[in-house]
């Protein structure tokens, strides 16, 4: 029984440094365009912070990847999470939706906002500056509430 332990730690071992070498395909950093969402509605700078801070690391193209992304299997786990995130949401091309998408997006950001889903609380444990205390989430949904009010119009 004692070999068969020694000889899987060694098997778990080999994968684990293996594994290192597997190249992860990272989402590539773009210059930011008028289809950015703050470039978009020229927001204010302090709101544009704020989305910086909380969204644009897994829904945007402008993704800061921390030091354990090169880890693996961490990193296999954080592009897949990002892959999601850009799927749902590409703030980098938001500016490239019709109306009626930009304001289907907006509802739902701000759902997921005023239900503390958005960030993900996986992602606040080793990111606490994206956390959106009473007054940053208080600015941004009246910010997004005042973009959608435009919209309709």
């Amino acid at each position: 029984m004692k070999k068969w332990l020694k000889l899987s730690l060694w098997i778990v071992l080999i994968v684990l440094v293996g594994i290192q070498f597997v190249p992860v395909q990272r989402n590539e950093i773009e210059p930011v365009t008028n289809a950015d969402f703050i470039e978009h509605y020229e927001s204010p700078i302090v709101i544009g912070n704020i989305i910086r801070a909380s969204c644009y690391d897994c829904h945007s193209n402008q993704t800061k990847y921390p030091w354990y992304s090169n880890v693996q299997p961490i990193g296999f786990l954080l592009q897949n999470h990002i892959s999601e995130g850009k799927s749902e949401l590409n703030l980098s091309e938001y500016g490239l939706l019709s109306n009626r998408m930009k304001r289907a997006k907006l509802k739902s950001i701000l759902s997921q906002i005023n239900d503390d889903k958005m960030p993900m609380p996986s992602y606040l444990l080793l990111h606490s500056e994206a956390k959106l205390d009473s007054l940053k989430k208080a600015l941004l949904v009246s910010y997004l509430d005042s973009i959608l009010v435009d919209i309709d119009r």
